[in-house]
This record gives C-alpha cells, sequence and structure tokens, in this order.
C-alpha cells in the first residue's frame, strides 16, 4: 500500500532550525494533498503547512515567515525547512498525505506518517 516515511526530528535550541523530510513510498498513483502536522501534549492536532491541491501552500499564521514547505514531485517527498525555532513549535510533527494509489486512481485515501519529535529548548 502506501507509507509515509518521515525524518529530521530532534532537540534543538531556540532560535536554531531543523528540517524534516517525509517521501510517500508504496503504489503511488497520484498525491492530491500533502504536508505537515503537529501536536504538543494537551493540544489538538493542527495544520503546520501544506501542499493543497492546486499546488498553493498553506501555512498556520503561527510559523509564517519562519518555516518554509517544499517539495521534490519526482521522488514523492515533501520537506519542512523550521527556522528560528521557539519552544512553542515542540511537538511531534506528522506528515500526512491525500494519495490515489494506481490501482484506484480516482479514490484518494489519506495517510499519515509515524510521526517525528521536534523539541525545542535551551
Amino acid at each position: 500500500q502506501v507509507q509515509l516515511v518521515e525524518s529530521g526530528g530532534g532537540l534543538v535550541q531556540p532560535g536554531g532550525s531543523l528540517r524534516l523530510s517525509c517521501t510517500a513510498t508504496g503504489s503511488i498513483g497520484s498525491i492530491n494533498r500533502m504536508g505537515w502536522y503537529r501536536q504538543a501534549p494537551g493540544k489538538e492536532r493542527e495544520l503546520v503547512a501544506a501542499f493543497t491541491a492546486r499546488s498553493s501552500t498553506d501555512y498556520a499564521d503561527s510559523v509564517k515567515g519562519r518555516f518554509t514547505i517544499s517539495r521534490d514531485n519526482v521522488k514523492n517527498t515533501v520537506y519542512l525547512d523550521m527556522n528560528s525555532l521557539k519552544p512553542e513549535d515542540t511537538a511531534v510533527y506528522y506528515c500526512n498525505a491525500e494519495v490515489a494509489t494506481y490501482y484506484s486512481l480516482t479514490y484518494y485515501r489519506e495517510y499519515w506518517g509515524q510521526g517525528t519529535q521536534v523539541t525545542v529548548s535551551s
């Protein structure tokens, strides 16, 4: 089927930078939307940044100007470059994608990665 494989989390000091990567693998026919969500302890999961179905980008207000989402369509990979990190960015970051397999190109299903921990602390 389809898997989302994330990497790049870790511990960083305030003001530092990290890059997250997410690669979709498996029987991928088409990707409609792909991006990143995060969930901090005691809080609901929220959108961080994503490419929409029309290939535009959505960003949470709290990360605009600091985070940048990019992608490599050949590799089915999205990246999240996080700069000027703050303690409030600490969360588990999840990759999310709407994918149609090449067995059923008109049916899109939502997939989630396993999550990668980002901790911003001095």
